[in-house]
């Protein structure tokens, strides 16, 4: 049998503790390199072997030893995820207390006090900030919910009273709409009679939603001449624990992407979809 430890070893040793990443690109690829981390560490064979992850913190994040002041905020990256509690965004990036400012909500929307959460982070902890997440996840319960209502539009009667659920869901519904378009374009219209295909929209519907909110971040961060900070995103597989996001050229797409920067980035982003190796095992699949 098989033992994995993941530990947090505090410190307040300087030369124990790893530094701020000092730019965007730095942060991102932290996170990846993390996740990485975390996605593999179930991959080791020897039976009866103890697997260790230690995760460096500051002691100094915690307010120890107790007579030091109260500590600062410091995370190097924000991250939108979504409040699905199969996805703990710390553990899942390999990160400790005060490395990420995190923001959790039902298919990780970028509604009012979603954004304006971030931008007091970006007013507020610019310093060290240098990167805004979105993060979604597979087989999010919030994007399901849309295609479903989207594919029997009556099952959304039952929701019409709720106006809490219906503001999350008449959202994701114009993304659901959108991927079904881009998979009829690409596929054909028979697509819709692929076993996969509920599958394959609710999965494209994802990555589309976790994209379309990077964008809006990065514009936000744009007309706001906010400078040193980048918008990614990506989508964590919960049968992998890896980061998924399709580029162009690259149909695994495993790692975060760099958000849209325009119209012509979201049509290669949708062709990347339709293309990626996911989406098709998913068109093929048997149900």
């Amino acid at each position: 049998m098989k033992t994995f430890d993941i530990t947090y070893r505090y410190s307040s040793d300087d030369a124990a503790i790893r530094s701020t990443p000092p730019d965007s690109h730095a942060a991102l690829l932290r996170l990846e390199q993390g996740n990485n981390s975390f996605a593999t560490l179930l991959d080791h064979d020897e039976e009866g072997s103890v697997v260790q992850q230690i995760i460096p913190v500051d002691l100094r994040d915690l307010g120890l030893p107790a007579d030091s002041t109260v500590p600062k905020q410091r995370p190097f990256a924000a991250v939108l995820g979504c409040s699905d509690a199969r996805v703990p965004v710390e553990l899942i990036f390999n990160e400790g207390p005060n490395d990420l400012f995190v923001v959790r909500v039902a298919g990780n929307g970028l509604g009012i006090e979603v954004l304006g959460s971030l931008k007091y982070a970006v007013e507020n902890l610019g310093g060290s900030l240098k990167l805004i997440v979105v993060l979604g996840h597979s087989g999010c319960g919030a994007l399901t919910t849309a295609v479903d209502v989207f594919l029997n539009p009556r099952e959304y009667l039952p929701l019409a009273t709720k106006r809490s659920l219906r503001s999350i869901l008449d959202g994701a519904l114009v993304v659901v709409q959108t991927s079904e378009r881009k998979l009829v374009a690409a596929f054909g219209p028979a697509v819709v009679q692929r076993p996969g295909y509920r599958k394959a929209l609710i999965e494209t519907s994802i990555v589309t939603n976790a994209a379309l909110a990077a964008y809006s971040i990065q514009e936000e961060l744009r007309t706001n001449a906010y400078t040193g900070i980048e918008a990614a995103y990506g989508v964590y597989l919960l049968e992998s624990r890896a980061i998924w996001a399709p580029r162009s050229g690259d149909i695994d797409g495993f790692g975060l992407a760099a958000a849209p920067r325009d119209l012509a980035a979201f049509v290669d982003l949708g062709d990347a979809i339709v293309q990626s190796r996911r989406i098709e095992s998913l068109l093929n699949a048997k149900q």
